[in-house]
């Protein structure tokens, strides 16, 4: 009888139990409140979950210097200084190359550009042509095609300059989509002087001259004997001067159409593999490439993303907006600046007001120093400042040319208003964002580290001990920071030859080389102690430095290391030594690869009658078509 109670008052309670779940109709009460508290709890942790967004902003040819957190006080950076504030700053951040070409390869694939052919043996150092066929090689991988293949939407927006073409127009084996970018928007080649009507060509300038005065000198010849011929004075065989007139045609082909067309060839915009722009119209430039990075942004806000902005500015020529013309303390130059920093603040605005800011990593960096030499008595200086180091653009290992600004902003993960004065690289930014999106499929050889612990505050020191820094192929200098020392101390094996004598960069021949003349070996090599003197003034010798010895000997042997690990034969501090390895890789920098071809020239139209305008409703389009298949 009691067990027959007992179950009675259980079933009792079970019944009692199963009433609080319903109401008076027998109709569930807590099942929509359980089924949102499922789905919260999915969401949240789809969130935690969630990848996160990267967007890395890189200036063209800024100077360390320009920038106010950076020491500048005439030049107002107020929302780059806000971005420092607001998350890490980087003191010694250094680009792998001080151009163009070389810096953007090493910075794409985490590795110097020797490792992929990238650097130039002679007096070409960055591509010239978007019709030749050099650049970035499709075997190499970037941290794109990484990122895309962790389902990431990657985008580039702004300059490429690692080439388009290999073997015939439209094969697009360098473009940015065949390099792991699924929409690109922007320039295949750089801005430069021939884009803008009235300023003077800096493309093989000497060339040009001498194709000019062969091309004049040609036909003056063939106007002579043709005039000697018709008065009679002596006879002249009709075929010699058929076989001049053909001669003189070429002449004028050779120098009049790949040089003087230069805007038309190089000077384009496209949409992915489309040309939409050829010659482009380069004064509403710096609007268009901001309106796609900021559309960019808000198609892909429910998804993780990686956006390249490549801006088009601080390289000449500077662009003339009306609504900056004026406003700064150093002309035409400060203008850009202020107008770079402009760009800068409405990035970040798009970023936040999308609700993005928490999990989005924001980068900002150059990809190489200032401009020194470039100047005019009409604008005035009209490159970068480098602050107190010494050297600028194309300077090989001097510290004006490859130390660059570096901040990073994440909030909620990077505290804000921290300074890192360890030497990083441009290159760290492959491992990095390879670790952020959880990439770990094995790789190859990589110079960069990733530097999450350091920018973190997890560790103290820099994973880089030795750095190596290269003008073209020639290994020009070295960095060693000994562990449990403040001091880095930089080996030079060359320097370059500036000129006038006793200037501080090459101002007779416009940009610096790193061959033959253009450079004066050092042996012993010159050697400096950055941490006590960062502009490199005072050469430490063995009186001067007790370690003097055991420094030299410690680079010699990173170098050798070094050395040993790349793929290709490359020049030892500028001399014929080698290095062997059993693998080669192709040069993309020599003559035949950087020249003029025809059948590899990017067209919108039927070649040669290549010109096209961008129609402007699709910049200020909501929803623009969606990216080409890659």
């Amino acid at each position: 009888m009691s067990c027959l109670t007992n179950q009675f008052q259980k079933a009792r309670k079970c019944r009692k139990r199963r009433w609080t779940l319903t109401n008076d109709k027998g109709s569930p009460l807590l099942v929509p409140l359980l089924l949102s508290l499922l789905l919260a709890a999915d969401v949240s942790g789809e969130e935690e979950d969630r990848k996160p967004n990267f967007v890395l902003m890189m200036v063209d040819d800024l100077g360390i210097g320009d920038v106010g957190c950076y020491g500048n006080d005439t030049i107002r950076t107020p929302n780059i200084d806000k971005l420092a504030t607001e998350g890490v700053k980087l003191t010694q951040h250094i680009a792998a190359a001080p151009l163009c070409t070389p810096s953007r390869a090493a910075f794409m694939t985490g590795r110097y550009a020797v490792r992929s052919g990238m650097g130039g043996v002679g007096r070409v150092q960055v591509l010239l042509f978007l019709g030749g066929s050099g650049g970035l090689p499709p075997s190499e991988t970037t941290f794109a095609k990484r990122l895309q293949r962790q389902g990431y939407t990657t985008g580039l927006v702004g300059k490429w300059h690692l080439g388009v073409n290999c073997e015939h127009r439209g094969d697009h084996c360098h473009h940015p989509n065949h390099h792991g970018f699924s929409y690109f928007y922007g320039l295949p080649f750089t801005l430069f002087n021939d884009c803008e009507p009235g300023e003077k060509s800096n493309i093989l300038t000497d060339l040009q001259h001498t194709l000019r005065n062969i091309t004049i000198m040609v036909g003056v010849g063939l106007f002579t004997l043709v005039f000697v011929r018709m008065c009679g004075l002596f006879e002249v065989s009709l075929w010699l001067l058929v076989l001049l007139f053909f001669v003189s045609i070429l002449a004028a082909s050779v120098w009049y159409v790949p040089f003087k067309l230069l805007p038309t060839w190089n000077c384009i915009i496209m949409r992915n593999q489309e040309v939409i722009e050829q010659p482009m119209t380069a004064e509403t430039l710096p609007e268009r490439l901001l309106r796609e990075a900021q559309n960019f942004v808000k198609r892909n806000a429910e998804r993780p993303f990686l956006l390249i902005f490549s801006l088009a500015h601080i390289h000449t020529p500077l662009f003339k907006n009306p609504a900056f013309a004026g406003k700064s303390r150093h002309g035409r130059y400060g203008d850009n600046v202020e107008e770079v920093d402009w760009i800068i603040g409405k990035m970040i605005e798009t970023v936040d007001s999308l609700g993005l800011a928490n999990n989005t990593l924001i980068y900002f960096t150059s990809d190489h120093g200032g401009h020194l030499e470039d100047a005019d008595s009409q604008i005035g200086q009209k490159g970068g400042w480098n602050s107190v180091y010494k050297g600028g653009k194309a300077m090989g290992g001097w510290e004006g040319g490859i130390r660059v600004p570096g901040i990073f902003r994440w909030p909620g993960r990077l505290a804000a208003g921290r300074e890192v004065n360890e030497p990083t690289s441009l290159m760290d930014l492959y491992p990095t964002l390879k670790y952020l999106a959880k990439d770990t499929q094995p790789d190859r050889h990589l110079d960069g580290y990733n530097i999450m612990p350091l920018l973190e505050g997890q560790v103290e020191r820099s994973e880089h001990e030795f750095m190596f820094h290269y003008c073209g192929v020639y290994l020009n200098a070295a960095r060693w920071h000994p562990p449990g020392s403040d001091s880095i101390f930089k080996v030079h094996f060359f320097t370059p030859n500036f000129s006038p004598p006793g200037a501080g960069g090459c101002y007779d021949i416009k940009i610096c080389l790193c061959h033959g003349e253009h450079v004066t070996h050092h042996n012993p090599p010159l050697l400096y102690d950055l941490f006590r003197d960062p502009s490199e003034s005072h050469p430490l010798t063995p009186d001067t430095e007790p370690r003097y010895a055991e420094i030299l000997d410690q680079v010699a042997r990173a170098v050798e290391k070094h050395q040993s690990t790349l793929q290709d034969k490359q020049p030892s501090n500028g001399s014929s030594q080698t290095s062997t390895d059993a693998h080669s890789v192709q040069s993309q920098m020599t003559w035949d690869k950087i020249l003029w071809r025809p059948w590899l020239q990017p067209c919108c139209g039927t070649f040669p009658f290549c010109g096209c305008k961008e129609d402007m409703s699709h910049v200020y389009e909501k929803n623009p078509p969606d990216p080409l298949e890659t």
